[in-house]
């Protein structure tokens, strides 16, 4: 059985990964979504275990200790991190894994796993960027300050990543990321068929 594939999506906040992210779940059978764990608090329409694995800092500390995340970074004042044995196991299983990563995260888990495939969503300004962290009302004014001021060194190291994709119509969006996917499925790390002496 052929590994499957290591999807990490990442970029800035507010770029669109999440619902780039969301439309792939729904559409490929194959891709499993890495649930990660983090120190923040839950947004309203967020469970444990579905969205993310809440955790306080202690507990944190002790999945770090132990050695089970991927990858973790502190991330906007909060921690957040992939848990590896998961991940690995889908991949292993013949599995497609997306990771809605952090730039900092996504950049550890490049390194940790080389035949990632690192996709960076890219805002078609930073006007717009704004625009979108304002209206999906999740955040205070002084957060998202903070974001957009992230969002520039995020934006800089774009050219670490396998491809980049601008957002600005999704659905132009989405079809680039399921090109990309269409392509690394031949890639010969991953498909190597066997071929019959004579055709059937």
């Amino acid at each position: 059985m052929a590994e499957g594939m290591l999807l990490a999506l990442s970029g800035p906040s507010g770029a669109g990964k999440g619902t780039l992210g969301a439309m792939l779940l729904r559409d490929e059978p194959t891709f499993r979504f890495s649930v990660s764990a983090t120190t923040r608090r839950p947004r309203e329409y967020e469970s444990h275990g579905k969205h993310y694995y809440f955790m306080d800092d202690a507990g944190f500390d002790r999945a770090l200790a132990q050695g089970l995340f991927l990858e973790h970074a502190t991330v906007h004042g909060q921690r957040y991190g992939t848990l590896r044995e998961h991940v690995m196991e889908q991949v292993t299983n013949g599995f497609d894994v997306l990771l809605d990563v952090d730039p900092q995260g996504a950049r550890s888990v490049m390194a940790a796993e080389p035949s990632c495939v690192s996709v960076f969503i890219l805002p078609p300004s930073y006007e717009e960027l704004a625009k979108r962290l304002r209206t999906r009302n999740t955040d205070c004014p002084r957060e998202i300050q903070r974001r957009l001021l992230n969002a520039r060194g995020e934006i800089a190291q774009m050219r670490l990543y396998n491809y980049i994709i601008i957002n600005d119509v999704i659905e132009t969006a989405y079809a680039k990321l399921r090109a990309i996917i269409t392509a690394e499925r031949q890639r010969s790390i991953r498909y190597c068929p066997d071929i019959p002496e004579k055709q059937a």
